[in-house]
């Protein structure tokens, strides 16, 4: 009992992690909801630790876990060339999904397992400090903006979260299973390039 208390206080540190390998190393053990029993490794994030721009996806797939970053496998790779394609690198952004490890069989990521996970990705998120989100798909785009929307609702606006500008277009995976839908995502994606380049250049 005293080893789970130990634990559970060191997680409750993470709220005072200053930056963001104090909070990974944190958090990387963490066992407050069951996806920590399939797990292979812990997927925090990657990119620039003080980026203009975050993106942010569901949840690591098979290929993430194994390697314990985000957004590796072929749908990496689209993303990749997303990000390009509005002349972004992904060194340039930094990466995140709303839960830290995978789900079975790559399902949606339960409520209750959001609920655990989100306060760590708002540390991050309060850590690099982007102008900037864009959310992949409609679980990360709900759970980040508190909604029970569909993404088509969704698409093509500009929401809040504090102070930053939220996007919502689809995941990588979804376009790799329904290529249709690449020129809404262009559409998007297009659109939130323009969101950046209205920045003043003093934010960029």
């Amino acid at each position: 009992n005293s080893e789970i208390k130990i634990m559970k206080n060191q997680i409750e540190l993470f709220k005072t992690a200053k930056s963001l390998e104090e909070l990974n190393n944190t958090i990387c053990n963490c066992e407050k909801c069951d996806l920590h029993k399939g797990r292979n490794k812990f997927v925090f994030g990657k990119g620039n630790p003080n980026a203009v721009v975050m993106v942010i996806g569901e949840g690591p797939g098979a290929d993430e876990d194994a390697q314990g970053e985000p957004f590796v496998g072929r749908a990496g790779q689209l993303l990749t060339d997303i990000l390009k394609a509005i002349n972004f690198t992904r060194d340039e952004v930094y990466i995140a999904n709303i839960v830290k490890c995978r789900p079975p069989a790559n399902r949606a990521p339960l409520q209750s397992e959001i609920d655990v996970c989100i306060q760590f990705l708002e540390k991050q998120i309060e850590l690099i400090s982007p102008k900037l989100i864009l959310c992949l798909g409609t679980t990360a785009a709900n759970a980040m903006l508190n909604k029970k929307e569909t993404l088509g609702n969704m698409r093509q606006n500009v929401f809040n979260y504090g102070a930053r500008k939220v996007v919502v277009t689809y995941h990588p995976a979804a376009l790799l299973r329904n290529p249709n839908w690449k020129r809404d995502c262009w559409e998007d994606v297009q659109m939130f390039r323009k969101l950046y380049d209205e920045l003043p250049s003093t934010e960029k």
